[in-house]
């Protein structure tokens, strides 16, 4: 039997993510071609994080998408929930690419003379934080909630940082007249990115990891599970996350031989639910003269 989870996924978000698609879709065209024409390497690289923006943001459109596609198959017995986690990872690895690719042009670029057009970057720098804020607006109340919603959200949140360097890298040229300004803001921009790519993939990796999420370590819950009133003993506790807010739980309560075995799942189910946002637990209740549960071989 399936249940109906739309409440953690990011398909409640799905409008702002296409309102922050088109945005960021139309604004990398006109950086990309205005990074060409002036030479800007900041501009270039904030550019290529854009276009991974737009590819981020549409993989997070599609993932919503997928996440509520209702299963026909019969086999997807924990349905396409986690489809949201791989867009976010996907927003992972454009990021670490860009900011690499960044990098090996600034690099290249070292010792030899840069002449860049600080007017352009300029004008598209300030631009690009315009569209880079409403897109953050939009996102950021789902990225609070949902882990492919925060990816984009994320993404963009780079963006409006890249375009203020941007605007530093065209102030510094125009008032210098130095180029070489424009290779060091490339550079910061590399840096940025990357680092904001390491905090959200750890946070990829432990969805897919199914590590036990925050605020509910196995010890905890165990702990909690073992006041419920009955309960003589709690083992074979497992806590792991399916997608942005949606939480799973599988434990054995032992009970003692006049426990209310009702009454114990009852009380178990929702102590998980207030105390650890457990909203899906599987709890199997054994009465102590049910012996010992046969020890898994993993």
């Amino acid at each position: 039997m399936s249940h109906d989870h739309h409440h953690g996924t990011g398909a409640v978000h799905r409008p702002r993510l296409a309102a922050a698609f088109v945005l960021v879709a139309a604004f990398f065209v006109v950086e990309l071609t205005t990074a060409v024409l002036s030479g800007s390497l900041a501009l270039l690289g904030d550019a290529g994080h854009m276009g991974a923006d737009v590819v981020g943001l549409g993989a997070a459109l599609v993932a919503t998408r997928i996440a509520v596609r209702p299963d026909r198959t019969g086999r997807r017995t924990f349905g396409s929930y986690r489809a949201e986690v791989f867009a976010a990872g996907l927003s992972v690895l454009l990021m670490v690419g860009t900011g690499v690719w960044v990098v090996v042009e600034a690099v290249a670029r070292l010792g030899e003379p840069v002449h860049v057009g600080s007017v352009p970057m300029l004008a598209v720098g300030a631009l690009g934080l315009l569209v880079n804020l409403v897109c953050a607006a939009l996102l950021r109340a789902g990225s609070e909630d949902n882990l492919n919603v925060k990816g984009a959200y994320l993404e963009v949140v780079a963006d409006a940082v890249g375009s203020v360097g941007v605007l530093l890298a065209g102030l510094l040229v125009a008032v210098t007249g130095q180029g070489w300004w424009d290779t060091v803001v490339a550079l910061a921009i590399a840096v940025f990115v990357a680092y904001r790519a390491v905090l959200l993939g750890r946070e990829v990796l432990t969805v897919l990891g199914q590590h036990a999420p925050a605020g509910a370590h196995p010890g905890a819950v165990a702990a909690a599970l073992s006041t419920v009133e009955g309960v003589q003993s709690v083992h074979d506790v497992h806590v792991w996350t399916l997608t942005s807010g949606m939480h799973v739980a599988t434990a054995h309560l032992v009970t003692s031989e006049r426990a209310d075995s009702h009454a114990v799942l009852d009380t178990a189910t929702l102590l998980l639910r207030d105390d650890f946002a457990i909203d899906h637990p599987t709890l199997q209740v054994e009465p102590a003269a049910h012996g010992d549960c046969h020890d898994t071989t993993w």
